[in-house]
């Protein structure tokens, strides 16, 4: 059933509309898209990072050194090709380089350590990963040669044969240093020397629009990370973005965002080649060079969550800038949390307009935006309209019963440009699109009167740590490794800084064995307390190295019992009003 919201603003699904025709023709490849902007735009400054900028010319040519590298090296089409990559220029050559001959994009999370990159390598099919050696204080060449100990003999150009990754051929680091078992990036590019125009041609001759482009792992409603198949259409949606925030060649945008999440993703190397804009690239987010980046580069757009605004704003009015190009501001708001922080723009930043969002790896990466046009309270007070061939529904969890306006219930999202489905997951995507092609987000929100979606949190568990989504089973399930842990259960806390945080609620197994009033007689308060902390500790530190830092529990939290329903389920609702009293009480 169509709601109300989206008949108005459709369009057909898989038929481009004839305004966005000239930014996207509904055939070209993501990995045609540089050469074309080098075309149209030539020496025009497309990226800056650091003191390094290059013209749309540039970038187009190191893109296809980097195609050939990768055909030298072995990378067949369909080949899975992971990125685990702080932002830098090379990943913006990557990105387009891999979807120009044919093979699939497999981004992780630079926060990720070792448990988290042997699961994607391993549920990915990687045939390659491309890394540093060492960038900052993370060595992750020693965290592969933990995985792979196969990796530190040999030549780094000749295929690689590990027992525990067997279809792992080949390991690249974006650095000028040679190491033993891996291709340096110069060698690639030396490589590719050998690869002709033509072949590269033929390649990339053979990619359709409808190829999975990438496989990017998220963490869903439930389970671990799933990948989730994208192909080439969600440039439609971007001319929809682009159309709505008015993005032209004039346009010079931040991006502090990783390059591997969808946001960045497409507010960066996607947004430019497309418009023609400027990209100003950072290798992380420092809120005060950020601002200083928008004085001096003269940015237009900034983007990103609640957490990013809020500390760019606190920046500015610790130390104030030229900030008065900025023109808008694409930071997604309808929380109760974040509508006060959008509010404040007008005051930090009164040239920038905010504009609002919606969206999902899964369900495109924007399902809804507002309007320049929209009013104040739209933009602060909503997360957008539907954006062009979405339509939205918002049904009872329970029933999937259509609820009318205002009335809160699962965001259901259908379109042309949802995700091909979870890779090597099919019971996890026929639960999450029905046989009517209905997405069911997970997400909890409700249409008002006007159209516009507000969405106000998740329907399940899930905990969103400075804008990356975090599995409390996955880190249950590691806590529960620790021998003195009986029982474990995560929940969001809120932070100021990054929206939410997780806090674990704990049953030490020692004291579940001993029965109600265990310790009380041979034991002192005191004693229990610096036990309870060092085993806190513990507990903190199981997980450090081994998943990102993000998803490691902020506080723990002791309890005899976890609250249960009659059916077996932990009442998590209970322990986030637990974690509010214990934790505010502490504060206090």
């Amino acid at each position: 059933m169509t709601s109300r919201s989206s008949k108005t603003r459709r369009g057909a699904a898989h038929v481009l509309p004839e305004r966005h025709r000239g930014r996207w023709d509904g055939r070209t490849p993501v990995g045609e898209l540089p050469a074309r902007a080098a075309a149209r735009w030539g020496d025009r400054e497309s990226l800056v990072f650091g003191a390094a900028r290059q013209s749309f010319a540039e970038i187009a040519r190191r893109v296809d050194e980097a195609a050939k590298g990768l055909i030298a090296l072995g990378v067949a089409p369909g080949d899975k090709v992971c990125l685990w990559l702080n932002n830098c220029p090379e990943w913006v050559h990557l990105l387009f380089a891999i979807a120009r001959i044919g093979a699939i994009l497999v981004p992780a999370n630079t926060r990720f350590r070792t448990g988290d990159i042997e699961y994607v390598v391993r549920q990915g099919d990687c045939s390659t990963l491309i890394t540093h050696d060492v960038s900052g204080p993370v060595d992750y060449l020693a965290m592969v040669r933990e995985l792979v100990p196969e990796s530190g003999a040999g030549c780094g150009t000749a295929p690689l044969r590990s027992e525990r990754f067997p279809l792992l051929e080949r390991i690249v680091t974006v650095s000028d240093r040679e190491h033993p078992g891996a291709a340096a990036y110069p060698a690639l590019v030396e490589a590719g020397r050998s690869v002709s125009d033509a072949d590269l041609a033929a390649r990339a001759a053979a990619v359709a629009v409808d190829d999975t482009l990438f496989i990017m792992f998220t963490s869903g409603t439930t389970g671990f990370p799933k990948g989730v198949m994208r192909n080439h259409h969600l440039l439609r949606n971007q001319c929809d973005r682009m159309e709505r925030l008015a993005i032209t060649e004039a346009d010079v945008v931040l991006n502090y965002l990783p390059l591997f999440h969808i946001f960045g993703y497409v507010d960066g190397p996607l947004l430019s080649v497309m418009a023609g804009s400027r990209q100003v690239l950072t290798a992380s987010f420092d809120p005060d060079e950020c601002v200083g980046l928008v004085e001096t580069e003269r940015a237009t757009q900034m983007q990103g969550f609640d957490s990013h605004l809020k500390a760019l704003m606190d920046a500015q009015e610790r130390r104030p800038r030229d900030t008065s190009s900025l023109r808008i501001g694409f930071f997604p708001s309808g929380m109760a949390s974040s509508v006060p922080i959008v509010r404040r723009v007008r005051e930090v930043f009164p040239t920038m307009q905010t504009l609002t969002a919606y969206g999902s790896t899964e369900g495109g990466a924007n399902i809804c935006t507002s309007f320049l046009d929209s009013s104040e309270e739209q933009r602060c007070e909503t997360s957008g309209h539907p954006c062009d061939g979405f339509e939205i529904r918002i049904a009872d969890p329970e029933s999937g019963e259509e609820l009318p306006p205002r009335a809160p219930g699962e965001i259901l999202v259908r379109s042309y440009n949802l995700m091909q489905g979870y890779y090597r997951k099919p019971v996890e995507t026929a639960a999450a699109i029905d046989s009517e092609g209905w997405l069911r987000s997970g997400d909890l929100g409700y249409l008002r009167e006007d159209g516009y979606l507000r969405f106000l949190g998740r329907c399940k568990d899930m905990i969103k740590v400075g804008g990356e989504n975090v599995d409390p089973v996955e880190v249950e399930q590691l806590l529960l490794e620790h021998p003195a842990v009986c029982a474990a259960a995560v929940v969001a806390y809120p932070d100021e800084r990054m929206t939410e945080v997780a806090v674990a609620f704990v049953v030490p197994r020692e004291e579940r064995d001993a029965g109600p009033g265990a310790g009380c007689e041979s034991e002192s308060r005191a004693e229990r307390d610096a036990r309870r902390d060092a085993l806190a500790r513990e507990i903190l530190e199981l997980g450090r190295g081994r998943v990102a830092s993000f998803k490691l529990p902020r506080h723990v939290l002791f309890v005899a019992e976890l609250p249960m329903t009659s059916s077996g389920k932990v009442r998590k609702a209970e322990l986030r009003d637990l974690a509010l009293a214990r934790l505010g009480a502490a504060a206090g």
